[in-house]
């Protein structure tokens, strides 16, 4: 008897096997990944906007009045103008095993957020963005055990997923003392998961027809969450700051209606016979705990050097009340940084462009034979400030990359030819940001 680690493990490396994708899925920028199978699906964890792109997602401690300082709600209190700013994704990615690769791309609108300096020692704002991302196409073939070696059969598996979840969120961030900064973000959590098996037995010297029979779940999600943050800035020399910051996402039930039906389709997709529903019922998946520290230090003028690491506790995620594939705790580590050579040049207008760079790694939660799989990232960036601004209004393009690698292709059963994904990807992100003045008073002379 299999222990239930190990029967985690064979299905999982079942799942991550089928990479004999018979189309490009597509859902919220993801392109396909075998990996947004399992659990929420692909899960952002909360690695900022365009800016934190460029710097390899770390940006926890690093204030800036020019970008929506959404990743600490803390460093909201540095908005010093009304700033509105959108990111759109471009993905192109090889998914392989160690028999066969695929390569797909995708491009969507990534984020958007607004904030706005409320007073003296108050800022806001609210936004949008993916949370957790699903899409998935994989056919896995398998001989059907005990059938008669006179008319073997197979059995054909397609997994497909789409969807998502996203989160529309409010955040505050208030000055407590001169160097001291707290924040808070509530955010309403919303969205869909459709996930689908079909399953095809194909008899070698049978003439009938082979059905397709499809079990389709799917699960709509609504609920709240929230994030609390914390920020320290101290001046260590005249032109040398440190800033210190802790940022802590609660774990929370994310409640949700489950539907399963059952359904048969001829090979051509026309239906045979009636959809059945199998059950429809309430439930929730618990989103577990994400804690983030961060530190960084800056001139106050053009240049930042940040460190960041994060956990997250994915072994107690459940769904529904099932487990299902186990999963374990992460850990984020990532250093980036930025620099303008002199922001205020007019003669010499690439001094005036900011350029970013950094590094990530971070392990998965999935574990397939107990091996550890980690995604390895190195991204870097531009800030184009359009020459037309002032002091009251401002425009920026900015431009964020990510070469990274995700997984392997180590052998899980060599037998049944069974191996992990590994997922080789270029991300793009196209960011604007519109930087005003609101609310000036106006004096007649």
């Amino acid at each position: 008897m299999l222990s239930n680690k190990e029967m985690g493990c064979l299905r999982l490396g079942m799942v991550l096997a089928g990479v004999l994708v018979a189309g490009s899925a597509q859902a919220q920028g993801l392109g396909n990944s075998p990996y947004s199978r399992i659990g929420l699906g692909e899960f952002n964890a909360n690695t900022g906007g365009v800016r934190q792109v460029g710097m390899g997602g770390v940006g926890l401690a690093a204030p800036n009045s020019t970008n929506v300082n959404e990743l600490n709600p803390a460093l909201l209190y540095y908005t010093g103008r009304t700033t509105f700013e959108a990111g759109y994704n471009g993905q192109y990615k090889t998914v392989s095993n160690a028999n066969s690769a695929i390569r797909s791309g995708s491009a969507n609108l990534g984020y958007f957020a607004l904030s706005v300096p409320l007073g003296s020692k108050w800022g806001a704002a609210v936004g949008l963005k993916p949370l957790s991302s699903v899409s998935y196409e994989s056919n896995v073939i398998q001989d059907v055990v005990g059938a008669p070696t006179t008319d073997p059969a197979q059995v054909l598996k397609q997994y497909r997923g789409s969807g998502g979840v996203a989160e529309a969120y409010f955040g505050q961030g208030f000055r407590i003392t001169k160097a001291f900064t707290v924040g808070v973000t509530a955010s309403y959590v919303f969205g869909v998961v459709d996930e689908s098996t079909g399953t095809i037995v194909q008899i070698t010297n049978s003439a009938a027809q082979p059905l397709n029979s499809i079990n389709q779940t799917s699960t709509r999600y609504s609920d709240f969450a929230f994030r609390a943050g914390a920020h320290y800035r101290a001046k260590l020399a005249k032109s040398l700051s440190m800033n210190l910051a802790g940022v802590y996402s609660f774990g929370h039930n994310l409640n949700g209606q489950q539907t399963v039906t059952q359904q048969q389709e001829r090979l051509d997709g026309t239906p045979f016979g009636n959809t059945s529903t199998v059950s429809d019922q309430r439930g929730s998946a618990y989103v577990p705990t994400l804690a983030q520290v961060g530190v960084s230090f800056d001139n106050d003028k053009n240049w930042s050097l940040n460190v960041d690491a994060s956990r997250q506790d994915w072994s107690k995620f459940n769904s529904f009340g099932q487990v299902g594939t186990p999963l374990s705790n992460t850990m984020r580590v990532g250093i980036g940084g930025e620099i303008a050579p002199d922001p205020g040049s007019v003669d010499h207008y690439f001094k005036r462009v900011t350029y970013r760079a950094g590094l990530s790694v971070a392990q998965m939660p999935y574990q397939p034979d107990g091996q550890t799989l980690y995604d390895r990232a190195v991204s870097w960036g531009f800030a184009f400030p359009l020459p037309t601004a002032t002091p009251l209004e401002s425009t920026t393009f900015s431009l964020g990359f990510t070469y990274g690698v995700r997984g392997n292709t180590d052998v899980l059963n060599a037998a049944a030819g069974t191996s992990n994904v590994r997922e080789s990807y270029i991300r793009g992100q196209l960011g604007v940001t519109l930087n005003n003045r609101w609310f000036i008073k106006r004096r007649l002379q």
